[in-house]
């Protein structure tokens, strides 16, 4: 995929019974990047523990949240409404470039809500995997990625307590 500019990179994601989102702005990605360099993809580490404890730890010290534009955090059966945030978001933007990324598994349906956008010249939108790891595109999705399975780890907790 060639390196271009988005005005604002979008990322939709799920992890077990959570789906979620976050929006950055362009004028945010170079300061998000360099606090997210020891991120990694949470299904590639080893000691998962100890990796979300420290990548938790780096959210609250560094104030990632504070720098996306928008995020959302929901269970499951509320993707209709992380759609409809989205489009939404994207309709109210119809003059910028943007970068969507959906995971594999909600994709086909996000595009069958996409058709009634009228004009998505503006608009690349990719499957979770055609992101080539990397990429500046790749280590930005690594935050909701994260963020996912930090909820999702604290819901666990909350639950058995």
């Amino acid at each position: 995929m060639k390196t271009q500019e988005f005005d604002y990179y979008i990322y939709i994601d799920f992890s077990e019974n959570l789906i979620g989102y976050t929006i950055i702005e362009k004028s945010n990605v170079k300061e998000i990047i360099s606090k997210i360099v020891k991120f990694d993809h949470y299904s590639g580490v080893k000691h998962k523990k100890e990796y979300l404890r420290a990548i938790k730890l780096r959210f609250e010290k560094e104030n990632i949240l504070s720098l996306l534009y928008r995020c959302k955090i929901c269970e499951m059966r509320s993707n209709l409404e992380i759609f409809v945030d989205i489009i939404d978001f994207i309709r109210k933007n119809d003059n910028c470039i943007i970068f969507l990324s959906i995971d594999n598994q909600q994709y086909d349906a996000f595009l069958r809500i996409m058709k009634v956008m009228p004009d998505k010249k503006n608009i690349l939108i990719l499957r979770e995997s055609q992101i080539v790891r990397g990429t500046l595109e790749y280590r930005l999705s690594l935050i909701i990625d994260n963020m996912l399975n930090l909820e999702r780890v604290r819901r666990l907790n909350d639950n058995q307590k």
